[in-house]
């Protein structure tokens, strides 16, 4: 049920050691269909914006989403998403823009507890 992802998403915020403001929305719009929204804020100032739109009756996974780790300056970090504009990668829809390396790349769907991991290690 789309209340038990919710409340899962949640449950990583909380248990993540380096969320300092976590600012989540939540739209349920049926028993297995939601939209997510919401702005974690870190220590160092930096700032993720990410969005999901789930379907439970597909999958686990999303059907959209979008993970935008940011600066404190606003600067781009990384962002992964799955909007259709980059046809010729192995993993299309899904992709990973880093400002790190000025690339955009294939990537699998992460979830927000792996870019949390991966904000963790960047901010170490």
């Amino acid at each position: 049920m789309i209340d038990d992802y919710f409340q899962s998403l949640l449950a990583i915020l909380a248990a993540s050691p380096i969320v300092r403001t976590p600012d989540v929305s939540f739209e349920k719009r049926s028993a297995f269909i939601g939209f997510v929204r919401g702005n974690v804020y870190f220590d160092d100032g930096s700032l993720l914006h990410f969005r999901e739109l789930i379907n439970l009756q597909l999958s686990n996974q999303p059907a959209s989403y979008v993970y935008h780790y940011q600066r404190a300056d606003h600067s781009l970090v990384f962002r992964y998403d799955n909007s259709p504009h980059f046809p010729e990668l192995s993993n299309f829809p899904n992709h990973k823009h880093s400002h790190i390396e000025s690339t955009v790349a294939s990537a699998i769907a992460p979830d927000l507890k792996t870019v949390l991991d991966e904000i963790e290690s960047l901010l170490k």
